[in-house]
């Protein structure tokens, strides 16, 4: 009886700090508030995912969160919707801080993820090993109409949609290329770097595919921001 009692309270406690959270009595920064915007600029904590997945439903949302960061976007036309692999909502991401190898399609989900591997966990890694910035990411692309692994029949590839970016590489400041085809199986500082990027790519996007997933990634990650949660 008495342990209910506890955890009676307990209950009612956490309920009037939420509540009291929830219309403003008690500040919290927009970081640690669960009903605040996802702000790219803050620091990634264990509420980022969940503030990630309310993106999905809410394209007004996910626009509002996207202006915050550095990623230059433009709105794209959408397709039509009859098309084997319809668009709607979709961005041409022309770059950032990092220059692109090319511009590329995105989800909005998938550009808000982007702008966050590329503040939070592409920058810190290049930092940690080389003590440069990343100035360029080398792409393979994002949009393409296919099925996956490009078989005649089963489920469309999240590339269908604009939802997934395959990254092949990185140039650093000082003109340096990392490649993922070569410096995946290296020892040093490349592998140290192209590991640190892949891991940290994790915390932002929901599937994350690396050369350790299968010889079809060999020379990219696989990057998505769809309902699957890989991590490999």
């Amino acid at each position: 009886m008495r342990v209910l009692k506890v955890m009676l309270l307990l209950l009612l406690l956490i309920s009037a700090l939420a509540l009291g959270v929830w219309r403003g009595l008690i500040p919290l920064s927009s970081a640690w508030n669960p009903w605040a915007p996802l702000d790219i600029r803050d620091k990634p904590n264990w509420l980022t995912r969940f503030k990630l997945m309310q993106l999905r439903d809410d394209p007004q949302l996910c626009e509002q969160v996207l202006n915050r960061s550095s990623l230059r976007a433009v709105a794209q036309k959408d397709t039509a919707a009859d098309t084997q692999c319809p668009l709607h909502n979709v961005l041409r991401i022309q770059g950032g801080e990092i220059g692109l190898s090319s511009s590329f399609l995105a989800s909005c989900p998938l550009a808000v993820a982007f702008a966050l591997f590329e503040r939070h966990g592409l920058q810190p890694a290049a930092q940690q090993v080389y003590g440069q910035r990343v100035t360029r990411i080398d792409h393979l692309g994002s949009f393409a109409c296919r099925n996956v692994y490009n078989r005649k029949s089963g489920a469309l590839s999240q590339h269908a949609s604009a939802n997934a970016l395959d990254i092949a590489g990185f140039r650093l400041a000082d003109g340096r290329n990392i490649s993922v085809l070569k410096g995946w199986a290296e020892e040093g500082d490349d592998a140290r770097f192209l590991r640190l990027a892949r891991d940290s790519a994790c915390e932002s996007f929901n599937v994350v595919l690396s050369p350790d997933y299968n010889a079809a990634h060999r020379n990219h990650f696989h990057l998505d921001a769809g309902s699957w949660w890989v991590c490999r």
